[in-house]
C-alpha cells in the first residue's frame, strides 16, 4: 500500500534540483542487494556533520529537471525501483515525480530524515531521523523502515526513542555505523543487536562492493 499525505512540504516547485541520477545496487537496509535507480535531489538543511554528500546541500547548485525527464531516465534503464534521496528530498513537492514514476510501473522508495511533511505516493518509506532536526510527527506511522546512524554510544538511546514512535510490527529496524567510524562502532552495534534482536544491521554494502 502506498503512503500519501495532504501536507504541503517546504517547496512547491514542479521542477526538481537533481544532483545525480544513477542505476546501482541498493546498499542499505531492507532492500540491500537489489537493483535500484537512485534520484539524488539537491537541498538539505539538516546539517549532519558526517554527511558524505555535503555537495547536495545547496539546492541552487544543481540543474532542475521535470518529473517526466527524471522518470524517463529510470524507465530507460528498465529499473523497477526508484529511490528518491538527497539531500533532504521532502524539502520539495514530490507528488508529480511519484505520479510519473508510478505511471511507468516503477516502485517508489524514499530515503528521508522526515524533517518535512511527506508528499508523494510511496511504496516504501525509509525514515532515517537525525537529532539535529527531528522528523515531522506524521511520518512515523508511514515508515516501513527505521534506519539509525550510529556515530557514538548515545545513538542507541536515540534509536530506541525513535523506534517507540513507528509501527511496532510493520516497520523494520536497522542500526547502521557511520562510515568514518565503522571499525569503532560496529562491535558496539553487534553486541547491541545480540541483546536487542528486534534490530538488524545495515552495513552500506555498496561501499564494500565498490558501486555508487
Amino acid at each position: 500500500m502506498s503512503k500519501t499525505s495532504t501536507c504541503l512540504p517546504h517547496s512547491s516547485n514542479l521542477y526538481l534540483p537533481v544532483m545525480e541520477l544513477f542505476y546501482t545496487i541498493q546498499g542499505e537496509g531492507y532492500w540491500q542487494g537489489y537493483a535500484a535507480y537512485f534520484i539524488r535531489l539537491g537541498g538539505c538543511d539538516v546539517g549532519c556533520h558526517w554527511c558524505d554528500v555535503k555537495e547536495s546541500w545547496p539546492a541552487e547548485a544543481h540543474p532542475k529537471m521535470s518529473p517526466e525527464e527524471i522518470s524517463s531516465h529510470v524507465y530507460a534503464h528498465k529499473a523497477t525501483i526508484a529511490v528518491v534521496t538527497g539531500g533532504e528530498p521532502l524539502m520539495h513537492t514530490l507528488d508529480p515525480l511519484c505520479d510519473s514514476l508510478r505511471s511507468k510501473n516503477i516502485r517508489t522508495h524514499i530515503e528521508t530524515s522526515g524533517a518535512y511533511p511527506i508528499s508523494g505516493k510511496w511504496d516504501w518509506v525509509c525514515l532515517s531521523p537525525k537529532k539535529f532536526k527531528l522528523p515531522h510527527p506524521d511520518i512515523y506511522a508511514l515508515a516501513d523502515e527505521l534506519k539509525i546512524i550510529v556515530y557514538n554510544q548515545s545513538d542507541f538511546a536515540f534509536a530506541e526513542q525513535q523506534a517507540a514512535r513507528v509501527h511496532p510490527v510493520r516497520c523494520k529496524l536497522y542500526l547502521q555505523p557511520e562510515w568514518s567510524k565503522h571499525a569503532e562502532v560496529m562491535p558496539l552495534i553487534i553486541e547491541y543487536v545480540k541483546k536487542n534482536p528486534q534490530w538488524g544491521i545495515s552495513i552500506q554494502l555498496h561501499k564494500f562492493i565498490n558501486v555508487p
